[in-house]
């Protein structure tokens, strides 16, 4: 049994592809991990406020989101591109999670991640067509989770906006998903 720790952040709803393909990922995980327990941390329906003064001088939230994440043996991301990155509300998640002192800290050799390699998985969508390895905002988030310490690895599905791909970058997504070792 597993904590999992789910993070949404497409505003579209049920016709989110990034949704779609989160859910066929956590049924994996169920597969994988039965009796897994599984929250979920729904960014539009609870958007983190972007970082002030305040938030700074108060950590309160950044303390409930850090222990939701420090308690999840696996974390999940639906990350899909808007404006050419990820959604302000996943951002802003991020500002309250990468914490130093908290999440990371720098040693004598650089930065040193707390997550101890526990396993990430970035569902990364995109209704445009990118160079090969997909949307590029999936590198940037890998790069985020692997600073706080996460062995974070990139589902990237491009192409649902254009008529042509759509089916084909849901089918590419899938098996990716299907081929994932746990």
């Amino acid at each position: 049994m597993k904590n999992i720790l789910v993070v949404e952040s497409s505003p579209m709803g049920e016709r989110s592809n990034s949704r779609r393909l989160t859910r066929r990922l956590i049924e994996a995980l169920q597969e994988e991990y039965p009796g897994s327990a599984i929250r979920v941390r729904d960014l539009v329906a609870d958007p983190p406020p972007h970082l002030s003064a305040a938030h700074v001088a108060d950590p309160g939230l950044s303390d409930a989101l850090i222990k939701e994440l420090v308690e999840a043996d696996i974390l999940v991301i639906g990350a899909p591109m808007w404006n050419f990155g990820p959604p302000s509300a996943l951002k802003a998640w991020i500002d309250h999670v990468v914490r130093p002192g908290r999440t990371f800290s720098y040693g004598a050799n650089g930065p040193e991640g707390f997550a101890g390699g526990r396993p990430a998985y970035i569902v990364a969508t995109a209704g445009g067509t990118y160079a090969e390895g997909g949307p590029f905002h999936g590198d940037y988030l890998r790069s985020v989770l692997r600073f706080i310490g996460f062995d974070a690895r990139v589902i990237s599905a491009d192409g649902f906006a254009v008529p042509a791909l759509k089916d084909s970058a849901l089918d590419r997504a899938e098996r990716q998903i299907g081929d994932l070792r746990f």
